[in-house]
């Protein structure tokens, strides 16, 4: 049996993305978003969803350009306070203690303190009900060098992203190791080759 919950943003996990863009004064701005995710391989895209009323909305539209940072877990009051102060009223950057780096890429700032940050130039824009889902195509990411595996790639537990329960509005990590994407289903298949 399953209980019904009807219409609403309920999806189990919503990853923790902290936008920084440069207002028209150049003053750096960073807004929480849980309504993100890729959004294509080729070219390498992210997409992020804003309400219009948001001081993020419009510095997108001015520079043209984002960064999607990506905090870690032991940075959450971080995260949660730029997603609930307005950037119009308040340097969150100042209030946080976090530090605005511009992009040699972008015309956007991204934060120094987060572990992860995917630079991003604007690409598409699409009004959907509420929100208006930006396209950005992904130029350039950076990983803190400590967060790295011995492979030198990103390592999710080194990392520890932010995880967001919508509708339960609450915040978590990740969990353990499962196994390897693309392998531990093939032995459920006689047509997978092994």
């Amino acid at each position: 049996m399953r209980k019904s919950f009807g219409a609403k943003t309920l999806v189990f996990a919503t990853p923790v993305w902290v936008v920084a863009t440069f207002d028209k004064n150049n003053r750096p701005n960073a807004a929480t978003v849980a309504w993100g995710g890729v959004c294509s391989s080729k070219p390498p895209s992210v997409a992020v969803s804003l309400r219009k009323s948001r001081y993020t909305y419009e510095n997108i539209l001015h520079r043209k350009a984002f960064t999607v940072n990506v905090p870690s877990a032991e940075q959450v009051k971080i995260a949660d306070y730029c997603g609930i102060v307005s950037g119009k009223n308040e340097d969150k950057f100042g209030g946080a203690g976090i530090t605005a780096v511009k992009s040699d890429i972008v015309d956007a700032p991204y934060i120094q303190e987060f572990p992860m940050t995917l630079e991003c130039k604007l690409t598409g824009m699409m009004e959907i009900g509420i929100h208006t889902h930006f396209i950005g195509e992904i130029i350039d990411v950076k990983v803190d060098e400590k967060m790295l595996t011995d492979d030198s790639l990103p390592d999710i537990l080194k990392i520890s992203p932010i995880i967001y329960g919508p509708e339960i509005q609450a915040y978590y990590g990740v969990g353990k190791y499962l196994g390897k994407a693309f392998s531990v289903g093939k032995e459920m298949s006689s047509r997978v080759k092994k």
